[in-house]
């Protein structure tokens, strides 16, 4: 993968839950984490006292994470409604020349802030909720 923009990773909502997705807008800051748990299965016949750890067990996880200002009235009231409500929506992470992760998450952080002399800005952190796919840049 070569250099890209960091305003070409998109951060996409199914507002509704019907399968289509609105780029949520005035992010200015988007990132993902994937993350794995591991099962540590050392015992005392392991070799040299290396640490083992158990293949294809633990959790998986993902986490998205956005900051930005407001700008786009239907996306903003839609991740407001699904923070205070506890919904747990499908969300798109479009990475240039990777490709799109899509699955389900919660939000789990909503922050407002604002300076007297400056716009309203939001931080918008979700937490995967089922399991994710994955599909190649083509």
């Amino acid at each position: 993968m070569t250099a890209q923009k960091g305003k070409d990773l998109l951060l996409k909502l199914d507002t509704n839950g019907a399968g289509a997705f609105e780029t949520v807008a005035g992010l200015r800051s988007r990132s993902l984490s994937f993350n794995a748990q591991t099962v540590d299965v050392t015992n005392t016949d392991s070799t040299g006292a290396w640490r083992e750890l158990l293949g294809e067990a633990g959790a998986k996880s993902a986490s998205l994470s956005g900051a930005g200002v407001f700008k786009d009235a239907t996306t903003d009231a839609s991740v407001r409604e699904l923070f205070f409500a506890g919904t747990i929506r499908n969300w798109q992470v479009i990475v240039p020349d990777f490709g799109t992760v899509e699955g389900a998450f919660q939000i789990t952080s909503l922050d407002y802030s604002g300076e007297h002399d400056g716009e309203m800005t939001y931080d918008l952190s979700l937490a995967s909720a089922s399991a994710l796919s994955f599909t190649a840049a083509a």
